[in-house]
């Protein structure tokens, strides 16, 4: 489903109980005389919802993560308090409580949302009021939060913003048509491909899966202090001992590195290979007599996780004397000389127009064949005519 359009997220919301105005009848009164007539009574209002209000403080509550444990996989979250005290504090109470242990994502849009949170879903033999439980009990909270990729806000019901309550759903993709309307309270930090792989489970027309998507718990915690980027610790010397093999779809391809030369450059390639960034990617431009090119993120098969996204930055040039020559591997930017990230290139032959101009930080030592294979693949434009890939990137340590 394009980003954007989405179905209100509660569906079905019952009514608020009304408190019955009970109204006195007098029937058979005896003739004789009336007792003066006095106004009625008002009639008494219908007792509004108690809304929850947190014990908790804003300072109490900052710096912590939800761990949902589901039956497809891990979902961390990163509570916000300052944007949403509230949502964040019954967030927490209904968690530690155990309230969320056992209830299901009960109603996902594919590629949308995922919805859960209903403590009606533990019981399966209530699937038919999935969606009507645990609301109403918050105000809204309005903040400046957007509903993107991750963002985690609460359910409430049509026309209704006070309506919140343990009901939540997480955006797979940007929702801008939700901002206003359901308040953001949270955001995934580590498990957004689990959560796009609950949006594609089977469902049925109502977007109830047709298998149960367990919350098996959710555990409150703090938020673990950042540690420090793979590589960045190694000298020159420890640098130069490693080698990346890029496996292709035409054979594997050894890469050797120019530490000396690139450090910045190297310590990069390497810490976005270990983590996967460049696996499934595709050669997205082939210039016979010019230089293969790769790593551009567009062009990967799958979208990256989130761990591997905070890896992702751009680069400033280290720009050296190595030449651009068969099996040279430079890095690829645009006009910016510090717009280096990702994408990387290697050369089919002596290229002197790209000398100083890309840092060249690697050397192929293994695998010119399969380069000049790559160089004849059929192409439409720059394209492959049949995708090529670069299927996995393996990081090995010389002895």
């Amino acid at each position: 489903m394009a980003a954007g359009v989405v179905l209100l997220v509660a569906q079905g919301l019952v009514s608020l109980p009304l408190v019955a105005q009970g109204v006195l009848v007098a029937q058979g009164l005896s003739p004789g005389p009336q007792p003066p007539r006095r106004p009625a009574p008002a009639a008494a209002k219908p007792a509004g919802p108690k809304f929850f209000e947190t014990s908790l403080t804003v300072d109490q509550m900052k710096g912590k993560q939800a761990v949902l444990e589901t039956s497809m996989g891990t979902i961390i979250i990163d509570l916000l308090p300052e944007a949403a005290p509230n949502h964040v504090g019954l967030f927490i109470k209904t968690a530690e409580e155990g309230g969320y242990n056992s209830t299901v994502f009960h109603r996902i849009i594919k590629d949308a949302i995922i919805q859960g949170g209903d403590p009606l879903s533990k019981d399966p033999a209530k699937a038919d009021q999935y969606g009507t439980g645990g609301l109403s009990v918050l105000r809204a909270e309005r903040n400046s939060e957007k509903n993107t990729r991750g963002a985690v806000s609460a359910v409430v019901g049509p026309n209704n913003p006070d309506s919140g309550g343990t009901q939540f759903f997480i955006c797979i993709t940007n929702q801008p048509a939700l901002d206003g309307v359901h308040d953001v309270f949270g955001r995934v930090v580590e498990g957004i491909l689990t959560a796009q792989k609950i949006s594609e489970a089977p469902a049925d027309d109502k977007g109830h899966p047709i298998t149960r998507v367990v919350v098996k718990s959710v555990t409150i915690r703090d938020k673990p202090a950042p540690g420090p980027e793979p590589f960045s610790g190694e000298s020159v010397s420890e640098l130069s001992a490693y080698r990346a093999v890029l496996e292709t779809g035409l054979g594997d391809i050894t890469l050797e590195f120019m530490p000396d030369k690139a450090p910045n450059h190297v310590r990069n390639f390497l810490r976005l290979a270990q983590a996967g960034v460049y696996d499934g990617m595709g050669f997205h431009r082939v210039l016979k007599g010019f230089v293969a090119q790769t790593g551009y993120l567009p062009s990967r098969a799958a979208p990256l996780s989130e761990s591997q996204e905070r890896l992702v930055h751009t680069l400033q040039p280290e720009f050296n004397d190595t030449k651009n020559e068969l099996g040279t591997v430079s890095m690829a930017r645009g006009d910016d000389p510090a717009s280096a990230d990702t994408s990387f290139f290697i050369s089919f032959g002596p290229n002197p127009a790209l000398d100083g101009k890309y840092t060249a930080f690697a050397r192929v030592v293994t695998g010119v064949p399969v380069v000049q294979a790559i160089e004849n693949v059929p192409v439409s434009g720059e394209a492959p005519v049949t995708r090529l890939e670069v299927r996995h990137v393996r990081v090995e340590r010389q002895r």
